[in-house]
């Protein structure tokens, strides 16, 4: 049996918290993948001759410093998202989703 549901409100402070959730666990992942880079561009740039010591730090830095800043700007743009929507949602009359609804 299909059920249609109407999502008229978000609650803005729960959306924010998932959002800034999900943006640290994306940050940690491309955090990842630029310390990765940044290692192996030092490790080539010592095996020049040169000093690779700095991109070393900026690699290692990348792990803790995107998280930390994708989750802040997905907790807020959460934020403000949620607000905006139960703003609009009360003009337009908000989403419409259809589901089946099962026993158990």
């Amino acid at each position: 049996m299909n059920t249609k549901i109407i999502v008229r409100r978000i609650g803005a402070l729960s959306l924010a918290k998932m959002m800034g959730a999900l943006d640290a666990l994306l940050g940690l992942i491309i955090g990842a993948f630029v310390s990765l880079f940044a290692l192996v561009g030092a490790s080539l740039m010592q095996s020049a001759g040169g000093s690779g010591g700095l991109k070393m730090l900026f690699g290692v830095g990348a792990i803790i410093v995107f998280p930390i800043l994708y989750g802040v700007i997905g907790f807020i743009t959460g934020l403000i998202c949620g607000a905006l929507y139960n703003v609009v949602a009360r003009i337009a009359g908000g989403i419409e989703i259809e589901g089946v609804q099962t026993q158990g």
